[in-house]
């Protein structure tokens, strides 16, 4: 089945300046053709009192990647979204959610992105994306959907090592699945992706994939806005994605995200983010 790509590139969801500039950068190596998203021409606030940055120019974004995923999968073909941060695959996901009725999502990142209005310290809405995408509460971002948002039953966080208490506390309240850092060194990446596979098809229709780069320690891919110290190594990074592909008929939909080339060194995760890309697209 044809892929085809979408260059979300929007920072707005985090303080960190420069993962708007991901895709772009990932593409010029690819070469392929891409719808592209640019984020509003905004002043982007930064404000450490500021709750809700840049919440209605995130939203009109969410909009604009929800509608050009929707117009992929209804060609037939899988949308393949390079960001950006984190807050620009809430209109992927949700866009495969209602082509495909009824999907799971697997959630590859350090970060358990599940934060609310109510719970968030930094008001950075890139750690809110997860619970807006399974309806735990987050309704100011998703106001645009009137279907089902993904059941939080068949959500999987893979990889994570960073989950404010107050966040883990929404985790369990909405019975998400958590695999840590932790489990991919005692267990091994393949079986704990297995694991998640299963949790996400189970009863549902396919899986969405949402790769997040900061999943790898840092020392290793440095090219990160929040980087988070003992991560997965590479070739735990490129075995989850040997799952993703063995698993390819019941993937629908897939984001590769958080790449930012202003914080990179010697080209490290643009390399490793380029060779993720390429497995997946094989």
């Amino acid at each position: 089945m044809k892929i085809n790509i979408i260059e979300a590139r929007s920072d707005l969801g985090v303080h960190v300046d420069g993962s708007n500039l991901g895709a772009q950068e990932l593409n010029k190596e690819l070469n392929l053709n891409s719808f592209i998203i640019n984020k509003d021409n905004i002043e982007k606030s930064k404000s450490h009192t500021d709750l809700r940055k840049n919440e209605e120019s995130i939203n009109h974004f969410t909009k604009k990647v929800f509608d050009t995923t929707l117009s992929i999968l209804e060609k037939n073909e899988i949308p393949l979204l390079i960001g950006g941060d984190h807050s620009c695959v809430i209109g992927s996901a949700l866009a495969s959610q209602k082509y495909n009725k009824n999907i799971g999502i697997i959630w590859i990142d350090a970060h358990g992105d599940y934060n609310t209005f109510e719970t968030t310290k930094s008001g950075n809405i890139h750690g809110l994306p997860l619970a807006a995408i399974t309806g735990y509460k987050c309704e100011e971002l998703t106001n645009f959907i009137t279907d089902n948002h993904i059941n939080p039953k068949n959500c999987v966080v893979v990889g994570a090592r960073s989950i404010d208490p107050w966040e883990i506390g929404n985790m369990i309240d909405a019975e998400v699945t958590i695999f840590t850092t932790e489990d991919i060194k005692n267990e091994g990446a393949s079986n704990i992706m297995k694991k998640a596979i299963s949790i996400a098809s189970n009863n549902t229709n396919g899986i969405h994939i949402s790769y997040d780069l900061d999943v790898i320690d840092p020392n290793i891919a440095p090219g990160v806005s929040v980087p988070e110290e003992n991560g997965i190594n590479e070739k735990e990074a490129y075995e989850i994605m040997n799952e993703i592909i063995n698993n390819k008929n019941i993937i629908k939909s897939m984001d590769l995200v958080e790449f930012n080339p202003t914080l990179d060194i010697d080209d490290k995760t643009k390399k490793i983010a380029l060779n993720l890309l390429k497995q997946f697209m094989e």
